[in-house]
């Protein structure tokens, strides 16, 4: 009888960084339950279709209470200028002042290939369940194509932090991540798995592209899916939106159109930019189009959902940076008290999308309609095709103006197609705020040619804000924290201490000055 256990004394990469962290990390930044999914008799977890379905939910379970809950949108919105932390919750992330040991950081690491692992080893049961007809091979394919999605969003989320922009190098041949395509579960699987280095960029992208591209073909569409499934499990039209990020990483515009262009019809807009945020709404709207799933019965708790930690708790408020940014119109609907804001008596502005703060059951909106179309915005806008470029803007914009007449974009708002793209990031800032968007657009945009981002941007000081700050009429230029400059060391995360410790391989690939 085999079983998918630990091995004691010599863990799997993956699982010894999981069991230590529960011992040596009580930090108030992350309460995550970390269970390992490797005490299961796989005789047991693949012997029947019910315990195989189990099993497959047991990965998004994984993702909900590791990185892409809280995590994935505090870590990302910390990173930037739009958001200000008020308390100690994840300064060290806003405050730049991380190393090797970091909580919060060596988590997402962790967690992240946590999660990849289990996919891994759903990916190997479920071809052995097939084989063996307990599941039929259409049900077979599904299973795989959902974990193939969520093993590319992973590695795609590392990327983000461990890794420089694709552009970095001419031919993206700079350090990537270690992409881990096997389960480790013996000793066997652990040793080859010490050999698995960090690759280039290229080839990493190539893999999550590979990964992407099979779940495409083989999971099936949102209109097989019922209920919240139609957003909280992959879907062929996921797969497809998260190539369109992707390919926009990449700077393969054309690509971004394609990939963008095949979702046309299958989502739209909600008529007003609060709808997707109402509570049960954030499941059956027409713009999700992934997003993690919370409920009364399963959240991550006080301490890991966003309801509390964006609303409830006061954690995090939105900064007068962008707040009082000149192309954020003052009677945008985006600023709508109760909707989509929510002030303080003191006037300090935070966002409300996460308004369930009851039984924490907002899902985690990882993918969205309008980021779709904001990415083919910018694709054509670079490339000359103007008029495209505006419409789409457009279409995400306008729904949230008082007089679309008046207000909307033309051709005559912009000198130049520098002004354009500005206007398209700006745009994904106020659009995504509170959404774990805004290092995304930083990283990626720290090399480009016509809206290049400095670095870590300056931003507000961590504490509370005063109201007075967010008062609209002028751009804000009160104090700030230094820039920190895309040359310097910090703009990558360290690979944890606890990796390198035990796994030579990376120990030899450290990012640069740590």
């Amino acid at each position: 009888m085999k079983k998918n256990n630990i091995i004691k004394g010599k863990l799997s990469i993956v699982s010894v960084l999981i069991l230590i962290m529960t011992m040596i990390n009580s930090c108030s930044e992350s309460e995550l339950d970390l269970q390992p999914l490797n005490s299961m008799d796989e005789s047991l977890v693949f012997s029947t279709a019910a315990n195989v379905d189990l099993s497959v939910t047991g990965v998004y379970s994984t993702a909900q209470s590791g990185v892409f809950g809280l995590a994935y949108v505090e870590q990302n919105d910390m990173r930037g200028e739009d958001m200000v932390n008020t308390a100690s919750f994840y300064q060290i992330t806003y405050t730049t002042t991380y190393d090797g040991g970091t909580g919060s950081n060596v988590n997402y690491w962790v967690n992240n290939y946590e999660m990849i692992n289990k996919a891994n080893i759903i990916i190997e049961g479920v071809t052995k369940a097939a084989n063996s007809g307990v599941i039929t091979t259409a049900v077979r394919d599904n299973y795989l194509g959902e974990m193939y999605f969520l093993r590319a969003l992973a590695h795609l989320e590392l990327l983000k932090h461990f890794s420089q922009p694709y552009n970095f190098t001419a031919d993206a041949s700079h350090p990537g991540i270690p992409y881990r395509v096997t389960a480790i579960t013996d000793s066997g699987s652990f040793e080859e798995a010490l050999k698995v280095g960090r690759g280039t960029v290229a080839e990493t992208y190539t893999k999550i592209l590979a990964d992407l591209n099979m779940a495409e073909n083989l999971t099936v569409s949102k209109s097989a899916r019922t209920g919240n499934g139609k957003i909280t499990r992959a879907t062929k039209e996921a797969a497809i939106a998260l190539k369109v990020r992707v390919y926009l990483n990449m700077r393969d515009w054309t690509k971004v159109l394609s990939e963008g262009a095949k979702l046309n019809g299958a989502y739209s807009l909600t008529a007003s930019p609060g709808q997707p945020f109402v509570i049960g709404g954030n499941y059956s709207n027409t713009e999700s189009v992934f997003s993690i799933e919370n409920s009364a019965n399963t959240n991550p708790g006080v301490n890991g959902a966003l309801a509390a930690i964006y609303n409830n708790r006061s954690l995090v408020c939105i900064s007068p940076i962008i707040w009082r940014n000149p192309r954020w119109m003052a009677d945008d609907k985006r600023r709508e008290e109760t909707a989509m804001v929510r002030t303080n008596p003191s006037g300090v502005k935070f966002v409300n999308k996460y308004k369930d703060v009851i039984n924490l059951s907002d899902g985690v909106p990882i993918i969205r309609y309008a980021e779709v179309l904001l990415s083919m915005a910018e694709a054509d806008a670079r490339l000359g095709n103007t008029a495209k470029a505006i419409s789409e803007l457009n279409q995400v914009r306008n729904r949230s103006l008082a007089n679309v007449t008046a207000q909307q974009y033309t051709s005559a708002s912009f000198a130049n197609v520098t002004s354009l793209a500005d206007a398209i990031i700006t745009e994904r800032r106020i659009e995504f705020i509170g959404e774990g968007m805004r290092w995304g657009d930083i990283h990626r945009l720290l090399y480009d040619d016509l809206v290049p981002t400095p670095g870590i941007p300056a931003k507000m000081a961590n504490a509370m804000p005063a109201g007075s700050t967010f008062k609209l009429g002028s751009p804000y230029t009160g104090p700030l924290t230094d820039i920190i400059p895309k040359t310097n060391f910090k703009i990558l995360w360290p690979i944890p201490n606890i990796e390198v410790i035990n796994n030579p391989t990376l120990a030899a690939q450290q990012n640069p000055g740590w």
